[in-house]
C-alpha cells in the first residue's frame, strides 16, 4: 500500500458499504482495483471465493487476472475476473434450466443472428428493403439492453403499425433462438436477470458468494448491466463502482451515463473519493483538457492535477484544406523521427474513420509506416471495395474478379452456385465472364437466374453509355444511385451503415480531388491512382516502427507521447448530429470525447483544422471547434492562416480590390499569421505552399472540367488563394478556389 498515494490508498482501504471511485483520466484506477483485491484478501482475511470484479473486455479482465495473480499472495485464482457476458454464460450454463432451457445452448455471433433473421422475415412476408435485416437487428438488441421483452415492445409501440411489426419480428425471433436452443449475445445479460427475477433462491447463490463486488469503466455500463449489478450487490451492498464521468463516449452503444452520475441517489450511503492526481500528461495538456470539459454542466464535480513538468504549450494550426493538413501532420511526425523520436510514441486521433483517406494517402506517399487501429485500411472496406470494382467493370469488363465481386452487390438473387457455374463455363469457353453473362441463356444450369443478369449487365451497359457525357464524380453517383447501394445503406439505419456511407462520400471526394488535378481525367487513370495507394506493400513486420492512427473512440484506454488531433472543425468535431440534436447531452458527449482525446497525450499535443474541407465532393467553409476556444489562451499557441474571428467574417478572409492579374504577378506572403512559426512547426517543415496566381479577371470567360464555359463576377484575395465567382452557362453561379477549380481562360 505503500507505493498508492493517499487517495488510491483510501479508495483500497474502504471496503464497507457502497463506493464510488471517481478515478480521473491516469490517475491509476487500474492499480487502486488490484491493490482493493490484495488488501480485502491480505488485510482483511475476505475469502477470495467471495470477491468479483467485473469490467468491459476480455483484455482487460486479462490484464486485471494477471496483476490480481502478481500481487496476491494466495488464493488468487479464487477471485472471480470477468467480463459481463462471461460471467453471465458461467451461471446460465448452471441454472438456465430455471427458464427452460437446456445447459448446453448456443452462442449465436453477428452471422448467424442474420440468418436466424432472414428466415424470420421470409416467414412473416416483409419486405427486407422495408425491413432490413441490421436494422431489424439493432432494434432487437435496444430494446434487450432496455430489458424489454416483445410484449412490452408491443405495447410500447401502440400507436405504430412499423414498431409493431418490429414487435413481431422479435417474438418470432426470440421463438427461433429458443427452439434452436441459442442465445444472442444481447440474452447473456437479459436472462441473467430474468433468471435472478424469477428465481430468487438462485439469486440468493450468487449474492452470498460475491460478497465483495467490484465494476470497472462503470460510466459504460448500460441499463441490464446496471440492474444486474443491483441484483447482486442487494444483499451486502458492498459494491464499489470505479469510473470517470468525464469520460462516458459509448452512448451509441447504450452506455447510460446517468449510472455513474446517480450512484449516489441509487445508494444513498455511498462514500465518494476523488483520484484526481495525474501521471501521464504534462501539466499545460492537463489543464487545457481540465479547461474544455469545465463546460459540460452533466458531470461530477473534480479538476485533475500532476506533479508532472508544465510541458510545451498546446498548439493550435489552421490550414486552408485538409490536403495541407495531413500533408503538414505527416512532415512534423517525420521531423520529429529525425530528432531521435520512436513513429511509435505517435497518434493521429480523428473524429470520423473516413478521415482516415486523406492521412492514409499523405503517409504511404512518404513511406511512413502506420498502423490503423479499430478499423480497416480505407481502399480495404468493403463499400469502397466495391465502388471501386463498379467502376473497374465500367472501364474494364474483361477484369473478371470484379465482375464477380459486384454481380450480386446489392442482392440481385444471384447465387454462389450461379456464379460458379458462369466463371466455370467461360473457363471452359476461353472467354472472360462478363461476355459469357451477356448470354447467361447458353450457360447450362444457371436459366432461371438469366434475367437476373441481364438486368446487371444491361446496368453496367448503362453507366457505360453515361459516362460518355457525364464527369467521373457524375458516374459515380450514378452507380451509387441505380445500384441501390446507397439506399440500402440509407434504409440499414445502424451506425455501421452511416459510417459506410461516409466512407462513400470520402471515396467522391477522392475522385473529385482527381479531377481537379488532372490535365485530362480518366477512368483508367483514376483507378491506377486508386490502386497504387490501395496496394502498396503493407508487410506485417512487428517489429518496425510505426504511426498510429484511429478514432478518437478507440483512443480511450491508451495514451502516447505524441499526440495529433485533426480535424477540429464545428460540425465534424462537435459533429454535426450532435449539433442538431435535441438531446442536451448529444454536444456533451462530444466535449467528453474531446477530453477523452486532450488526455491520452503525455508530452505533446498539436490540434488542428482545416478552414475549408471537402465534403461529398463540395468543397465547404469550416468553423472553428468550440472546443479550441474553450481551451484557455494562456495554454494554446494558435498558428496558421487565420487569427481567431468570427464564423460570419471567416468567409471572407482578407478581402480585397478586385483587378486583373496576369500570370507573372506573385504576392509577397503575409508575416501575421505565421508569426512565431519556426522551422519545425508543421506549416513550414517543408514549406509553405506558395501564392497562387491567375490569369484571368472579373469579365473573363473561363471553362472549369465538370460545369463548362461561364463568366468570372467576382474575385476575392483568402491568403494565399483566391475565392471565385462565376456564372456558369449550365449550372449558374458557382463558389470554388482558384487551385483547387483548374479554371482555363478562354
Amino acid at each position: 500500500m505503500g507505493s498508492l498515494n493517499s487517495k488510491q490508498s483510501e479508495a483500497c482501504r474502504y471496503t464497507d458499504g457502497p463506493l464510488l471511485i471517481l478515478a480521473g483520466a491516469g490517475s491509476g484506477k487500474t492499480r487502486v482495483i488490484t491493490h482493493r483485491i490484495a488488501y480485502l484478501i491480505d488485510e482483511l482475511s475476505v475469502n477470495p471465493y467471495n470477491i468479483l470484479a467485473i469490467t468491459f473486455t476480455n483484455k482487460a479482465a486479462k490484464e486485471m487476472r494477471e496483476r490480481v495473480d502478481r500481487i496476491v499472495a494466495y488464493g488468487a485464482e479464487s477471485v472471480w475476473v470477468s467480463t459481463f457476458h462471461s460471467m453471465c454464460v458461467r451461471i446460465l450454463r448452471q441454472h438456465i434450466e430455471c427458464l427452460g432451457g437446456k445447459s448446453n445452448f448456443t452462442i449465436y455471433d453477428t452471422d448467424e443472428q442474420k440468418t436466424v433473421m432472414k428466415e424470420v422475415l421470409k416467414y412473416l412476408n416483409l419486405d427486407t428493403k422495408m425491413y432490413p435485416e441490421r436494422a431489424m437487428l439493432a432494434a432487437i438488441s435496444k430494446a434487450k439492453e432496455e430489458y424489454v421483452s416483445p410484449d412490452q415492445y408491443e405495447k410500447r409501440a401502440a400507436t405504430s403499425y412499423r414498431e409493431q411489426q418490429i414487435a413481431n419480428i422479435y417474438r418470432e425471433y426470440q421463438k427461433r433462438l429458443q427452439s434452436n436452443n441459442a442465445l444472442d449475445f444481447d440474452d447473456l445479460i437479459y436472462k441473467t436477470i430474468e433468471l435472478f427475477e424469477h428465481n430468487p433462491d438462485v439469486l440468493e447463490i450468487y449474492q452470498n458468494r460475491f460478497k465483495y463486488i467490484m465494476v470497472d469503466e462503470y460510466q459504460d455500463t448500460n441499463h441490464t448491466q446496471f440492474l444486474l449489478v443491483k441484483q447482486l450487490a442487494a444483499k451486502y451492498q458492498n459494491l464499489c463502482v470505479v469510473g470517470d464521468d468525464d469520460q462516458s463516449i459509448y452512448k451509441f452503444r447504450g452506455a447510460d451515463i446517468h449510472n455513474i452520475l446517480d450512484f449516489e441517489e441509487e445508494y444513498p450511503n455511498a462514500k465518494v473519493i476523488r483520484l484526481e492526481q495525474n501521471y501521464r500528461s504534462t501539466a499545460n495538456i492537463l489543464n487545457a483538457a481540465n479547461g474544455v470539459i469545465a463546460n459540460n454542466e452533466g458531470r461530477k464535480d473534480k479538476t485533475l492535477w500532476t506533479e508532472n513538468e508544465d510541458g510545451g504549450k498546446v498548439t493550435y494550426t489552421e490550414y486552408e484544406n485538409e490536403y495541407q493538413e495531413a500533408e503538414s501532420v505527416v512532415n512534423d511526425m517525420i521531423e520529429k523521427s529525425g530528432q531521435g523520436n520512436s513513429l511509435n510514441d505517435m497518434a493521429v486521433l480523428y473524429r470520423t474513420n473516413n478521415q482516415s483517406r486523406v492521412l492514409e494517402e499523405k503517409l504511404l506517399m512518404n513511406n511512413v509506416p502506420y498502423t490503423l487501429v479499430g478499423g480497416t485500411n480505407f481502399y480495404s472496406r468493403k463499400e469502397i471495395r466495391d465502388m471501386v470494382s463498379y467502376l473497374k467493370v465500367v472501364a474494364n469488363a474483361n477484369d473478371d474478379l470484379a465482375v464477380a465481386r459486384i454481380i450480386n452487390v446489392p442482392k440481385r438473387g444471384i447465387g454462389d452456385t450461379t456464379i460458379n457455374r458462369a466463371r466455370e463455363f467461360a473457363l471452359l469457353s476461353e472467354m472472360n465472364l462478363y461476355d459469357v453473362l451477356l448470354t447467361p441463356e447458353e450457360i447450362p444450369g444457371i436459366q432461371r437466374a438469366a434475367e437476373k443478369i441481364h438486368g446487371f449487365t444491361r446496368q453496367i451497359e448503362g453507366f457505360r453509355q453515361f459516362m460518355a457525357d457525364a464527369t467521373l464524380d457524375e458516374l459515380y453517383e450514378e452507380i451509387l444511385e441505380k445500384t441501390g447501394y446507397k439506399m440500402q445503406l440509407e434504409a440499414e439505419g445502424t451506425d455501421e451503415a452511416r459510417s459506410r456511407i461516409d466512407n462513400l462520400k470520402e471515396l467522391k471526394n477522392k475522385i473529385v480531388k482527381y479531377e481537379e488535378e488532372a490535365e485530362e481525367p480518366s477512368l483508367m487513370e483514376l483507378l491506377e491512382e486508386i490502386s497504387l495507394v490501395a496496394d502498396t506493400d503493407r508487410e506485417e513486420d512487428t517489429e518496425k516502427e510505426r504511426v498510429t492512427l484511429m478514432t478518437l473512440h478507440s483512443a480511450k484506454g491508451l495514451e502516447f507521447p505524441y499526440v495529433y488531433i485533426v480535424g477540429m472543425e464545428e460540425r465534424l468535431f462537435p459533429s454535426g448530429m450532435a449539433i442538431d440534436s435535441d438531446d442536451m447531452d448529444a454536444v456533451e458527449e462530444e466535449r467528453r470525447l474531446c477530453y477523452v482525446g486532450f488526455t491520452r497525450a503525455m508530452k505533446g499535443l498539436a490540434l488542428s483544422g482545416a478552414g475549408t474541407r471537402m465534403v461529398n465532393g463540395t468543397r465547404i467553409y469550416s468553423k472553428t471547434s468550440r472546443f479550441i476556444d474553450e481551451i484557455p489562451e494562456n495554454l494554446l499557441i494558435r498558428r496558421g492562416i487565420s487569427e481567431p474571428v468570427s464564423y460570419e467574417k471567416r468567409n471572407w478572409r482578407n478581402p480585397e480590390p478586385q483587378t486583373s492579374f496576369s500570370k507573372s504577378t506573385s504576392f509577397p506572403k503575409k508575416e501575421k499569421p505565421y508569426a512565431g512559426l519556426t522551422m519545425s512547426s508543421p506549416l513550414i517543415s517543408k514549406g509553405m505552399p506558395g501564392q497562387v496566381v491567375i490569369d484571368f479577371a472579373v469579365g473573363d470567360t473561363v471553362k472549369h472540367l465538370k460545369f463548362g464555359k461561364g463568366t468570372v463576377t467576382e474575385l476575392v484575395k483568402t491568403g494565399t488563394d483566391y475565392e471565385v465567382k462565376v456564372n456558369f452557362e449550365r449550372v449558374g453561379e458557382k463558389k470554388m478556389f482558384a487551385s483547387l477549380a483548374k479554371l482555363k481562360k478562354l
